[in-house]
């Protein structure tokens, strides 16, 4: 069907070692799912079921800048492992998970965090302060035929070569099978989906001219510089 103007050019990802790229259909977030941030955030993660929330496909930017948003003053940094989807369904069972994940990738969700606060305060979804414009950095994919299942491993994130996270892979409350497993149970998983799968603690405010080092043991390392 012809279209009544150009369709959007998909978002599309870095393939390490690849001429390909990875198409992405859907990006999920899974929140508070390392028990020290939980706690910093002022919730106990002994009582809390995952929760998920969403970015948009074009949020993710490979580019290795984040212009800092307007209509903020408090924007936080949280580095994540991004896991990458080949193929899903719904009702995934968690010793099925692994059969559908393509790759991982360093990813940053950049978090306008007093919106984000404002709106819940008030009750309100915070899309506003997930969901904006290149608030999803992300570092180049690499298949998990190359690197293996990532179940653990150091995760960091240093702020003008000052360590603000130190983490491991093996501290998520919710581990990448059971994450996917319940994601499905929610949203009909498919080849191009994204999940953010949540950030050790440490989290703290960016301020212009700051550059950001994201590493995971196993993946590229991830350079930002705040413009």
């Amino acid at each position: 069907m012809q279209t009544v103007f150009p369709a959007p050019q998909p978002s599309i990802l870095p393939i390490c070692d690849s001429k390909l790229g990875f198409p992405v259909r859907r990006v999920y977030c899974v929140g508070r799912n390392y028990a020290a941030h939980a706690v910093e955030m002022g919730h106990d993660p002994d009582k809390e079921p995952p929760f998920f929330f969403q970015k948009n496909p074009d949020d993710l930017d490979p580019s290795g800048t984040f212009p800092y948003p307007s209509l903020s003053q408090e924007v936080h940094h949280e580095v994540e492992l991004g896991v990458m989807l080949k193929s899903g369904h719904g009702s995934i069972k968690p010793e099925n998970a692994l059969q559908h994940v393509y790759g991982y990738a360093v990813t940053l969700d950049m978090t306008r965090r007093d919106l984000q606060g404002a709106a819940k305060e008030a009750g309100r979804p915070w899309k506003a302060g997930k969901a904006f414009e290149r608030s999803a950095p992300v570092g180049r994919v690499v298949p998990a035929a190359d690197c293996g299942f990532l179940r653990s491993g150091k995760i960091s994130l240093a702020v003008n070569g000052g360590i603000r996270q130190d983490g491991d892979l093996n501290q998520m409350i919710w581990k990448v099978p059971e994450i996917i497993a319940k994601l499905s149970d929610l949203f009909q998983l498919g080849a191009g989906d994204v999940i953010l799968t949540g950030t050790p603690a440490g989290v703290g405010p960016v301020s212009k001219g700051d550059v950001l080092l994201a590493t995971i043991e196993g993946l590229p390392e991830l350079t930002v510089e705040i413009g």
